[in-house]
């Protein structure tokens, strides 16, 4: 199955760190990054999508972020 996640952060170094982990657990960038302003706080924010094809079957409660 091909699972999908959207990491997002703040504009900082942990965004690129969050994505680096994300790339060397063998998940793929899937689409370019996305960066918005986040008038409430006062920041930019990033967003990039990654997928993983694991075995097994989907459930709600799996954590993708262990995978």
């Amino acid at each position: 199955m091909k699972l999908y996640r959207l990491l997002t952060e703040d504009d900082t170094s942990a965004f690129c760190h969050k994505v680096s982990m994300a790339l060397a657990k063998g998940w793929e960038l899937h689409g370019s990054p996305a960066y918005g302003f986040d008038a409430a706080r006062g920041v930019m924010r990033c967003a990039q999508a990654v997928v993983k094809d694991v075995p097994g079957d989907y459930h709600p409660d799996l954590k993708l972020g262990e995978q």
